[in-house]
């Protein structure tokens, strides 16, 4: 019996290190794409797939919103990378600490940091190099001395706790294999009432495993979507109240990347699935106080 319990150990042992491994192939693939996408202008990025590279004839933008108009804006942080406009979103006041997660070049940050105004600070997080660079030079030839960026694996953020009014992050979460670690790490820095805003790529329906299994379709920010009924359930098991999708808009990916990875019978098929591809904004807060975890006479029957 203990030599059958051992095996069993011993397998779920292998497991763990094969998935961790997997995990960590992921990071290394996105942290190398985005090295690529650091060195490209917007206009190359918009005509991927979220700037993965797999390149559609159909030269428009697929996933990012329109950031033109928004007070802040700094087209050389702008690689077209987003899927949304969390920060438009995200509450920010004067003088509040924010927190940009896949920070890139910048772009969130300096529309946060336009909100959050001379009192407050901003701090970008991002896991490739080539990004914090390019993100540090935008913000000092602007003379932003309350913007700043750290190099982190957002799974374990280089920022205390409790020291955020409020995080955003724009398609990031979809690029991270471990998304309920960031989740709880959003909550272990959000001071007590913070709050978040997050944009992200989400799915209803099943991707077909082409899609599914192709990297650079994770890299382009698809592939490692998740069901977006786990994905609110997910921010709710780790204790977040107020749960608000604060935008939801439908993703179209061209036939002429999909016919990278599908047939045409897999093409037909997949456009009759009804599997919906789609970009939610969702707004949540942390409570101000801890949930009670006890079982003394004062807390429970």
């Amino acid at each position: 019996m203990l030599i059958f319990f051992g095996l069993i150990h011993r397998n779920i042992s292998i497991i763990k290190i094969k998935n961790m491994q997997t995990q960590e192939n992921v990071k290394d693939l996105v942290r190398q794409k985005y090295s690529e996408i650091a060195l490209q202008n917007k206009e190359q990025n918009e005509s991927s797939c979220c700037g993965s590279g797999c390149c559609s004839t159909e030269v428009y933008n697929i996933m990012a919103d329109d950031y033109s108009k928004l007070e802040g804006y700094n087209p050389d942080a702008d690689l077209g990378l987003g899927c949304g406009l969390p920060t438009q979103f995200a509450r920010i006041k004067k003088g509040d600490v924010v927190i940009d997660l896949g920070s890139g070049a910048g772009n969130d940050a300096f529309i946060a940091r336009h909100e959050t105004g001379d009192t407050g600070k901003v701090i970008g997080i991002d896991f490739t190099p080539a990004m914090i660079e390019k993100a540090r030079h935008n913000a000092e030839v602007r003379g932003l001395n309350n913007v700043e960026f750290r190099q982190g694996d957002i799974e374990k953020m280089p920022v205390t706790a409790n020291v955020a009014d409020v995080i955003v992050s724009n398609c990031v979460l979809n690029l991270v294999p471990n998304k309920d670690a960031v989740i709880k790490e959003i909550y272990r820095v959000l001071k007590p009432g913070g709050h978040f805003s997050i944009s992200d790529i989400v799915l209803e329906g099943q991707l077909p495993k082409e899609i599914k299994e192709a990297a650079e379709m994770y890299a382009g920010c698809v592939a490692g979507a998740i069901q977006k009924e786990m994905y609110l359930k997910m921010i709710d098991a780790n204790n977040f109240g107020n749960i608000t999708v604060q935008k939801d808009k439908p993703i179209t990916i061209p036939d002429d990347i999909l016919r990278q990875y599908l047939s045409e019978d897999q093409l037909a098929a997949f456009k009759k699935s009804g599997t919906g591809i789609r970009s939610i904004t969702v707004y949540a807060e942390k409570p101000t106080e801890e949930k009670k975890t006890c079982c003394g006479p004062e807390c429970c029957n």
